[in-house]
């Protein structure tokens, strides 16, 4: 059951991630249909803002696909938990990034106020939760660091979850930008209702992830 929700996820995030980087990477930014959207404002400018995006996609892409490596992966040697320190480091030095240039990309959301209230929120969130597993695990206490991180993942995951619902809220909808403000709420609110019911339901056996080694990395400090 783990490796099956291992493999959708990580699924999930190559899909997601080889889509943006081929439509922002290999074709020009103001092919891509959310650009075209935003090209129909006329105070909107592509130059400035595209830039923040190639950061937000760089960032967001590595921690999309670090993390279900670092959540689903055992710790079973000194070489893995080392592979997990080092990626974990690339994983929350992503996210501050990533939040912090999204907050930017949050005022020129498409959609208006309350999509941008939507990113808005989630990059806050997203900052908050991954800078909690950190404190955690510098301080040793693996299992809050476990959790936050679950937090921190399943609001990286939104990327994948906001693209899950824009289609059939957009037939439901019939209207693009509708459907994209309804997606950017659900896509992290929903993320974290879940993940809380997963933390509740394994609070005491933690079976995400097991960790034969669980003594030992209460004594190292894991990022």
């Amino acid at each position: 059951m783990r490796k099956m929700k291992f493999i959708l996820v990580l699924i999930g995030s190559l899909l997601v991630s080889a889509y943006t980087v081929i439509q922002y990477g290999f074709y020009e930014p103001s092919l891509a249909g959310l650009v075209q959207v935003k090209l129909m404002s006329p105070n909107f400018d592509v130059t400035p803002w595209v830039y923040f995006l190639y950061v937000h996609i760089v960032t967001g892409c590595l921690a999309l696909l670090i993390g279900p490596i670092q959540i689903f992966r055992s710790q079973k040697n000194e070489n893995t938990r080392k592979l997990h320190q080092m990626l974990g480091k690339i994983y929350v030095i992503s996210i501050v990034i990533s939040s912090i240039v999204n907050l930017y990309l949050s005022f020129f959301a498409t959609g208006g106020l309350l999509t941008s209230t939507a990113f808005f929120a989630l990059d806050l969130i997203w900052l908050y939760t991954t800078c909690v597993a950190v404190v955690a695990i510098r301080k040793g206490d693996t299992v809050t660091h476990r959790k936050w991180m679950l937090r921190s993942y399943a609001l990286t995951f939104a990327a994948v979850t906001l693209r899950i619902y824009l289609y059939p809220l957009l037939k439901l909808t019939g209207q693009f930008e509708v459907a994209y403000c309804l997606s950017a709420w659900l896509s992290w609110t929903i993320n974290l209702l879940l993940i809380e019911w997963v933390i509740r339901k394994s609070r005491k056996t933690m079976d995400i992830s097991p960790d034969p080694n669980k003594e030992l990395q209460n004594r190292e400090k894991i990022i």
